[in-house]
């Protein structure tokens, strides 16, 4: 009996010290300023831990754990803020004890108001700075910044967080997210592994202010379900020097039902005036870049690495495609120069629009699958257009919208793969050759 009075004992005090630094944590971030370091030993978060209406305020730990054992908005909320940094420690999520599974959220709703149990939310504040923080195993996003300006996110890891729809497929969750007209922000030198939905990206509702002047930069991304890099309705986004691979995988998850085929460097809603460059992935179960929404900007100095069969992509498509489904963009002069694709289930560009100059780039082992040798690839899929996916480059009559390829220059291109001395840079019925500059390109089996 003894024994167990003192076991007891020994439990209420363990307890009561977690209550208490839990409590004195609070009290401390309820100031609103100054530095905030963070009790030693793992803290068992029992609701968010909310920052509001700070100014001045450092919260700052050495490698302690933040566990949220609660279902709510996220580990950490910041509202209404001005000037918060938190640094060296790490969130842990609730996803391991979760299975609530939903999709992605009506179009009329901003995903902070959709997605709980998020890692940090930064919610209509400035200069908010994350820098050496783990955030594993949220089932939102590991970082969602909304309506915020001066937005710095380094040297950050997460990891093993998402979550899937009813049919198992991953609904856009698990990376870091900024939305609904963020200005000033950026994402430098961060790891990201086996996150179910998009790495890093951004989003708006259509009727919102488009996202502003922000750098993805020097970042490393390796099993991501959707896309691994995303301009959504963006201007002045730069999308730099980031390397990862492994995208689209594992295929299970992909959400082939809403169309959510991975992309290494994905376009969304209205992107101009922005730069992807330099950036290097393998093994992509999908494209290498889409710009559907994407012009008057670059896309220079990337590579996409394939190096299997074509029945190890079962999701794999073009390597670099245009489309223009936002009603407010036409695609007009994008340069599309020195970009290497390699190992891609159909072509190399699909090309619309007018203004554009496509050159130096290298498309090799194109067409895995063989259209339209292969008939059970069913790449006959368009009425009228037999050479569409098994063109190096195809100049189309349009995408979502009618809008011819004209104006073009496709010059000094490396075209190479199976069919490819016939079908290396092909044209659309109703569209003319003549009508652009083509030159120069080299076109093998």
């Amino acid at each position: 009996m003894r024994e167990l009075l003192i076991l007891c004992l020994a439990l209420m005090i363990v307890a009561l010290n977690a209550c208490n630094k839990e409590d004195r944590l609070r009290r401390s971030l309820a100031a609103g300023s100054g530095t905030v370091i963070l009790p030693s030993g793992d803290i068992e978060l029992k609701a968010p831990l909310v920052i509001e209406g700070a100014r001045s305020l450092i919260v700052s730990g050495n490698a302690q754990k933040l566990k949220m054992s609660f279902e709510g908005e996220a580990a950490i909320v910041i509202r209404n803020s001005k000037d918060v940094r938190l640094e060296n420690f790490a969130v842990e999520g609730n996803r391991e004890r979760l299975d609530k599974r939903h999709g992605l959220p009506p179009s009329d709703q901003p995903m902070a108001r959709w997605q709980k149990n998020n890692g940090v939310m930064v919610l209509n504040s400035d200069n908010v700075r994350l820098e050496r923080l783990t955030i594993r195993l949220v089932a939102g996003y590991a970082v969602l910044a909304s309506a915020s300006r001066r937005i710095t996110i380094e040297e950050v890891l997460a990891g093993d967080s998402g979550s899937l729809n009813e049919k198992g497929r991953n609904n856009a969750t698990g990376g870091i997210l900024f939305e609904q007209g963020c200005e000033e922000f950026a994402v430098r030198r961060s790891k990201l592994r086996n996150i179910r939905g998009n790495g890093i990206w951004t989003h708006a509702l259509y009727n919102s202010p488009r996202n502003r002047n922000g750098d993805f930069a020097e970042n490393d991304l390796r099993y991501i379900g959707r896309d691994a890099l995303q301009a959504g309705h963006a201007t002045q986004l730069r999308i730099v020097s980031n390397t990862g691979g492994f995208i689209g995988f594992p295929h299970e998850i992909v959400d082939v039902e809403q169309g959510g085929i991975p992309v290494a460097v994905d376009t969304a809603g209205n992107v101009d005036e922005s730069l992807y460059g330099g950036n290097l992935f393998e093994e992509v179960n999908g494209k290498c870049i889409d710009l559907d929404g994407f012009h008057h900007g670059s896309v220079r100095g990337n590579v996409c690495m394939n190096r299997r069969q074509a029945k190890d992509y079962p999701h794999g498509h073009y390597g670099i495609v245009m489309n223009n489904s936002n009603p407010d963009m036409e695609s007009r002069a994008i340069r599309i120069e020195d970009n290497v694709t390699e190992g891609f289930r159909f072509g190399g560009l699909f090309l619309i629009g007018q203004g554009h100059t496509v050159r130096a780039n290298r498309f090799r082992r194109l067409n895995l699958i063989q259209c339209n040798d292969n008939l059970a690839a069913g790449c006959l899929y368009k009425e009228g257009e037999p050479d569409l996916l098994r063109s190096g480059i195809y100049l189309a009559n349009g995408a979502h919208r009618p809008d011819p390829a004209r104006g073009n220059v496709i010059e000094d291109n490396e075209v190479h793969g199976y069919g490819m001395k016939t079908w290396c840079v092909v044209t659309a019925p109703g569209v003319s050759a003549n009508r652009n500059t083509i030159r120069g390109n080299r076109c093998a089996e």
